[in-house]
């Protein structure tokens, strides 16, 4: 009988003993390593970026069709640092984290705001570029509304893009308004130009560009009365992409390239809010 125990007993420290090994092997950094997107973009020689080639001035196209702007310049300068080429896929906003998800795209620069909700599936580098919803209202609807608060109230209708953080914060901040939602931020200033709209809510650049571009029909409200932090987005748990990604950034932060982008797209327009 001790001599079944004696061996019961062996069987049980071996089964232990190897499956320690066998979990300390499956956890060994240099897999970690090489199961990373950034592994995977060296290996590949291509940087592939998602985003929509919609929204001035962080990536629009050019005379030449040709995406451009200061999320473009960002991807640039990733790729150059990886010594890789970059391939950029331009889609529409809602198919961007699907398309992330899918491993269709190693990342999404495109003025995405890093939230919790958003976060939850996933990852999110430190933000390279804050700022905040505003509010483009119409003269002919709102003639008096001087703060946001004033649009959340019974016959107000507030138009979104859909998906944004726009369509999310009306939603919850502004219960009393009606939301219509749009595919685009072309139908949502139409909206507000022609009265349809008391006020399209968006980010405080391009607020203000909108109202420049229409100055009779609207006016803009441009205190922030959200938190905006654009940040590039990655795999769930990838953390040698992200910490390669943080590290990138706070190097062209301190170099001075951040700074020049920054003078090229955004000289002239209102400082973002930090």
């Amino acid at each position: 009988m001790r001599c079944v125990r004696f061996f019961s007993l062996l069987a049980c420290l071996l089964t232990m003993v190897f499956s320690a090994a066998a979990f300390a092997q499956s956890a060994k950094p240099f897999d970690i390593f090489t199961q990373s997107t950034l592994n995977q973009v060296v290996q590949r020689g291509t940087l592939v970026v998602g985003m929509e080639v919609e929204f001035w001035p962080f990536e629009f196209a050019d005379e030449t069709g040709n995406p451009t702007g200061f999320d473009v310049d960002i991807a640039t300068l990733m790729a150059q640092e990886l010594g890789v080429k970059l391939e950029i896929k331009d889609m529409e906003w809602t198919g961007l984290i699907p398309a992330l998800q899918g491993g269709q795209v190693d990342m999404v620069i495109s003025g995405m705001t890093g939230t919790l909700e958003r976060a939850k599936s996933i990852t999110f580098s430190d933000p390279y570029f804050v700022t905040g919803l505003c509010a483009l209202v119409s003269v002919k609807r709102s003639p008096d509304v001087a703060e946001v608060k004033q649009l959340n109230a019974k016959g107000k209708v507030l138009a979104v893009k859909t998906g944004t953080t726009a369509d999310l914060k009306a939603t919850a901040m502004f219960p009393q308004a009606e939301i219509r939602r749009f595919k685009d931020e072309t139908a949502c200033v139409r909206e507000v130009v022609t009265g349809n709209a008391d006020a399209f809510f968006y980010d405080q650049i391009s607020i203000h560009k909108h109202q420049q571009q229409n100055p009779d029909a609207t006016r803009a409200i441009l205190k922030p009365f959200t938190y905006e932090p654009y940040s590039i987005a990655m795999h769930k748990g990838d953390f040698d992409f992200w910490h390669w990604t943080n590290r990138f950034l706070q190097t062209i932060k301190a170099d001075g390239r951040y700074d020049a982008l920054y003078d090229k797209y955004f000289a002239g327009l209102p400082k973002p809010a930090n």
